[in-house]
C-alpha cells in the first residue's frame, strides 16, 4: 500500500508503518505519531485481468475495496491518494497479433524509420529511453537473435524492478511478453545506440504510478518514456488517475517526452455501454498520445496512409475526446469539438503504422510473428524523440505544444466527424493527408502522422526543456 503525497517530506512526515490487512497507516511527524484508519472494506475476489483483444485474460486473485477513505485532519492537503489497498489489475497492453492470413505486408522497424524519414546521421547515441511494463519479460537470447539480422547491433537493455516486480518472461508470445519484446525491439531497432531501461511493475494503479515516477526521476533523466498500457478513463478511480497524471506532470517538467498508446478498440475503447471513451493515460495532456494508421509503400516511399480501422472486433485506433481532462492551451486552436459544457482533451496527437495487416516483424519467446496496435506507435515515437534530441542537441520534452500550430486550426486530415473509429462522413476510413488544405479541423482518429522531417523542422531552434 502506498500514500501519494504532495509534500510528505516538506511537512516533516514519514510513513513508519503500512498494513493493507488492517487498513492502517502510521505517519511519524514533529508532533509524534499520527495514526490513520481508512474506513473501507476489503474482500478477496477473483477477476479476469484486462488483456489485448484476441488474448484470453487470466483469472487473478486480488483485493477489492469498497467504501470511502478517511485521513486525520492533520494530513489534509498532504495526502492526495491512497493506492494499493485495492490491487486489482488496472491496465491492458495495446497490441494485436496479426493472423498469418490477414497480413498483407509487414515491416521491420528499421524499414519504417526509413519510410518515416527519421533524421539521418542519428542512432540515439547519448540518449536514454525508459519503457513501462506491467508484466512479462524478455530474454537476452531473443534480443540477440532479433537484432543480429537487422544489422544495427544489439542495444543496451537494462531491467529495473519496481514494487517487487521483475523481468519474468513467461514463454507466452501472445501474453505480456509480446508487449515487452515489441517495445524493446521497436526502440532498439530505431535508436540502437540509446540506453533502454525497462521498468517492470505490478499491474495495479500503485504499480503504474510508481513505475512512471521511478523512471522520470532516474539518473540520468530519460530522454523519452514509452507507455503501451492503458485502460478506459472511467475504469480508473479519480484518485489513481490524478496520482498518475501528477507523475506525468513531473516527467514533463523534467523534460521527458512521454509517449502513450491511444488504444486498439476504436472510439468506444472496448466499452459495451454504447458510449465513446478514450484511453488513459493517453488522455493526459502531459504526454504525447499516439494513434494508429495503416500504410502501404512503393519504391521505398509511403504510397498511402489511412486511419487504422479494420472494423468492430478486428481493431481500430483509439481516439476521441476526454471526459476528464480539459483541452490544454496548446490544443485550443486545433478545432477539437466540445463535449457538453467544456472542450475536452483531444486524443490522439500523433499517429504511426499500427494496423496488424501492415504490422511490425518481431521475435517473441523464440517465435517470429507480425504484431500491430498502438502499442507499437508509442515506442516508435519514443525512438523518434530520442533521435530528434540527439540531432538537436537538447531534449525535446513535451511535444504537444511544439506540434500543434498556433493561431490556426490543426489539419492533416478531412474535417472531424463523430462517426465511430474516425470514419469519414461517407463511412469510409478517413485518410491522413500529407498536405495542409483549407479544410482545417482536428479529427479524433489519427492526429499528426509520423513525418520525422516535418517534426524536426517544427522543432528547429529548441534549446532544451526542464534539465
Amino acid at each position: 500500500m502506498a500514500l501519494v503525497t504532495k509534500t510528505l517530506e516538506g511537512a516533516g512526515l514519514t510513513i513508519v508503518e503500512s498494513d493493507a490487512a488492517t487498513r492502517r497507516v502510521r505517519v511519524s511527524g514533529a508532533a509524534g505519531v499520527v495514526g490513520a484508519v481508512f474506513g473501507t472494506e476489503l474482500e478477496a475476489v477473483s477477476s479476469e485481468a484486462p488483456a489485448p483483444a484476441g488474448v484470453a485474460g487470466s483469472r487473478v486473485e486480488h483485493r477489492q475495496r469498497s467504501g470511502g477513505l478517511s485521513i486525520p485532519r492533520a494530513l489534509d492537503g498532504v495526502v492526495t491518494a491512497v493506492l494499493g489497498l485495492d490491487d486489482r489489475p488496472q491496465a491492458r497492453a495495446q497490441f494485436r497479433i496479426a493472423p498469418a492470413e490477414a497480413t498483407t505486408v509487414s515491416f521491420t522497424p528499421v524499414a519504417l524509420g526509413q519510410l518515416y524519414e527519421f533524421p539521418a546521421g542519428t542512432d540515439g547515441t547519448g540518449q536514454t529511453v525508459a519503457v513501462i511494463e506491467l508484466g512479462g519479460g524478455f530474454a537476452q537470447s531473443d534480443l540477440d537473435a532479433y537484432f543480429g539480422p537487422l544489422g544495427v547491433g544489439s542495444p543496451s537493455v537494462t531491467a529495473v524492478g519496481v514494487d517487487g516486480a521483475a523481468n519474468q518472461p513467461g514463454g507466452d508470445p501472445s501474453g505480456a511478453d509480446g508487449e515487452v519484446l515489441l517495445d524493446i525491439e521497436v526502440i532498439g531497432a530505431l535508436a540502437p545506440k540509446a540506453d533502454i531501461v525497462v521498468y517492470f511493475a505490478p499491474n495495479t494503479d500503485a504499480g503504474f504510478v510508481d513505475a512512471i515516477a521511478a523512471a522520470a526521476h532516474a539518473t540520468p533523466t530519460p530522454t523519452a518514456m514509452s507507455i503501451s498500457w492503458g485502460q478506459s478513463e472511467d475504469q480508473w478511480t479519480t484518485q489513481a488517475r490524478a496520482a498518475l497524471d501528477d507523475a506525468l506532470v513531473d516527467a514533463a517538467a523534467l523534460g521527458v517526452t512521454v509517449t502513450a498508446a491511444s488504444g486498439d478498440n476504436g472510439s468506444t475503447d472496448g466499452a459495451t455501454d454504447g458510449k465513446q471513451h478514450v484511453d488513459f493515460p493517453a488522455s493526459s495532456p502531459h504526454l504525447l498520445a499516439c494513434g494508429g494508421t495503416s500504410i502501404q509503400a512503393t519504391a521505398g516511399a509511403i504510397s498511402s496512409e489511412t486511419v487504422w480501422n479494420n472494423g468492430a472486433g478486428r481493431g481500430a485506433t483509439g481516439g476521441g475526446i476526454s471526459d476528464t481532462f480539459a483541452a490544454p492551451t496548446w490544443q485550443t486552436s486545433a478545432g477539437v469539438p466540445p463535449t457538453g459544457e467544456q472542450s475536452g482533451r483531444g486524443v490522439p496527437d500523433v499517429a504511426g503504422n499500427a494496423d496488424p495487416a501492415t504490422g511490425y516483424e518481431v521475435l517473441v519467446d523464440g517465435k517470429r510473428s507480425v504484431i500491430g496496435g498502438t502499442s507499437a506507435v508509442a515506442p516508435l515515437w519514443a525512438a523518434l524523440a530520442a533521435r530528434l534530441s540527439q540531432s538537436l542537441g537538447a531534449p525535446v520534452g513535451l511535444l504537444g505544444p511544439r506540434l500543434y500550430p498556433s493561431g490556426r486550426r490543426f489539419a492533416t486530415s478531412p474535417p472531424a466527424t463523430t462517426a465511430p473509429f474516425g470514419r469519414a462522413p461517407d463511412g469510409t476510413p478517413a485518410p491522413v493527408s500529407a498536405r495542409r488544405t483549407a479544410r482545417r479541423s482536428w479529427q479524433p482518429c489519427a492526429g499528426e502522422r509520423c513525418r520525422a522531417a516535418f517534426v524536426q523542422r517544427r522543432l528547429s531552434g529548441v534549446t532544451g526543456s526542464g534539465r
